[in-house]
């Protein structure tokens, strides 16, 4: 049910009677009745609550490779929904109408942590997605969905910036099935201009993740011209998460096109999304991937051993799929690193809005 005072978790009180959040490397530091750079977390009476607890700016069945995630479950729907708010300020967010929103009219769909599980069984979706704005900063609801979704057996992903305090990330991700993270660029320059945040939380965030948990781990990153598609940045971070993760973490570098504070930028050349992908199979990744274009070659699965594409993809539709029901290359035996089962056919390039509606929700 909806509740705009749902008690939140990680603050603690400072000396000089404010409250400090402990959500993020933002450290928003509160008096009482105001809210956090991310708008959604308040301080209220001593505390921190979350004013969105409930609430959806809407929801949507997609097919899992727009989350972007290639190698989880390929093929299969998502139902995907996100709340208000960010912790980060990104200039050319293109989901600034529901990550920078002040109006709570954009809360335009309610749902139970319960109703959420049953609306993915009613819909057909392996999976759950909290996404279109940072699911972070809605923890406790996240958190609480994913519960009730993993009793119906229902996966859950989360589409983030990870930059969140250890902490809280502990909790947050022993609850996710797979995660796309937003490597949004390799400098620290880039973060503070163009993000108003740091990169190393990032860093430590996609260690932690890939190094000490079970959950599946894809990586994004937004290739802005002239803003962190250099050669040499991309080299730099290739060879980064090749030190640091490993080759197996798939690794997607997608389209910017104008949006936001940043409609005077051109879209992304095809040729750059090449470039990247070539850097990054050459620092030695296995799974690099081009997105928000149309590029076959770039979008397709290919085995890191003998070269035999697997999953030929274009955009996020799949047109053949060669992967044995548990992930093995049928040429020469090599274990493609991800999620796998029997391939029953995908469900394709579409977006389905859908409304859960009252009697749904129990509200």
């Amino acid at each position: 049910m909806a509740n705009e005072h749902f008690p939140g978790r990680y603050w603690h009180a400072l000396e000089d009677g404010r409250i400090q959040c402990d959500i993020c490397p933002r450290d928003c530091k509160l008096h009482d009745g105001q809210r956090g750079l991310c708008f959604v977390r308040k301080c209220e009476h001593d505390g921190i609550v979350l004013t969105t607890y409930g609430r959806s700016s809407g929801f949507c069945i997609d097919p899992i490779e727009k989350k972007p995630l290639n190698h989880f479950y390929p093929g299969s729907s998502v139902l995907s929904f996100g709340t208000a708010g960010c912790n980060l300020s990104c200039h050319y967010c293109q989901n600034w109408d529901i990550s920078k929103s002040r109006e709570w009219d954009r809360l335009c769909d309610e749902a139970s942590p319960e109703a959420l599980a049953k609306a993915a069984i009613q819909y057909g979706s392996r999976s759950v997605a909290f996404t279109y704005n940072d699911p972070v900063i809605f923890l406790e609801y996240a958190v609480d969905a994913a519960i009730a979704c993993h009793k119906l057996g229902i996966k859950t992903v989360a589409v983030t910036a990870g930059y969140i305090h250890p902490e809280p990330a502990k909790e947050f991700f022993s609850h996710m099935d797979a995660v796309n993270i937003d490597l949004k660029g390799f400098t620290e320059a880039f973060y503070h201009k163009l993000c108003v945040g740091h990169l190393q939380p990032v860093l430590d965030t996609l260690e932690y993740l890939v190094n000490e948990t079970d959950c599946w781990t894809e990586i994004t990153t937004l290739l802005i011209p002239g803003q962190n598609d250099s050669d040499e940045e991309l080299r730099s971070m290739c060879d980064w998460l090749m030190e640091h993760l490993g080759p197996d973490v798939p690794l997607h570098f997608s389209s910017f096109h104008p949006d936001y504070k940043m409609m005077d930028v051109p879209p992304t050349p095809h040729t750059t999304l090449t470039r990247a992908r070539e850097i990054g199979l050459e620092s030695g990744m296995h799974y690099v991937f081009t997105g928000n274009v149309h590029d076959t070659a770039g979008a397709t699965t290919y085995c890191p051993a003998c070269h035999t594409p697997l999953i030929v993809r274009d955009w996020y539709e799949i047109f053949d799929y060669y992967l044995t029901d548990d992930g093995h290359c049928p040429e020469c035996g090599q274990k493609i690193a991800g999620h796998f089962n029997h391939f029953k056919g995908a469900f394709g390039n579409r977006r389905m809005p859908v409304m859960l509606h009252r009697e749904l929700s129990g509200v």
